[in-house]
């Protein structure tokens, strides 16, 4: 019997839509730096393109974070609650 892990497989096809979001935006900046982006699109419409890409690549990031995503999320914080705990510690100055 082989072990399969149905939630990891779900976790695998979420990456592939994020990475396939993330090539998405990466294209429409490129068209974007060439100005290749004016064969193809009227500039409203591009300009829609372009937030609708950036829109589906956080959605993505926060549905299917890499695992180092969550690594360095998990080291800022504790690092934002070091450095707040570091300054309630700090003695009170008192103003001259």
């Amino acid at each position: 019997m082989s072990d399969w892990h149905p939630e990891h497989a779900l976790d695998q096809v979420a990456l592939k839509w994020r990475a396939l979001a993330e090539r998405r935006r990466a294209h429409l900046i490129e068209l974007y730096q060439t100005g290749r982006w004016k064969r193809y699109y009227s500039e409203e419409r591009f300009l829609q393109c372009i937030r609708e890409a950036v829109r589906a690549t956080e959605r993505w990031a926060e549905i299917a974070p890499h695992p180092a995503d969550q690594v360095f999320a998990q080291q800022a914080r504790s690092g934002t609650e070091a450095a707040t705990k570091a300054t309630a510690e700090m003695p009170q100055r008192s103003a001259a």
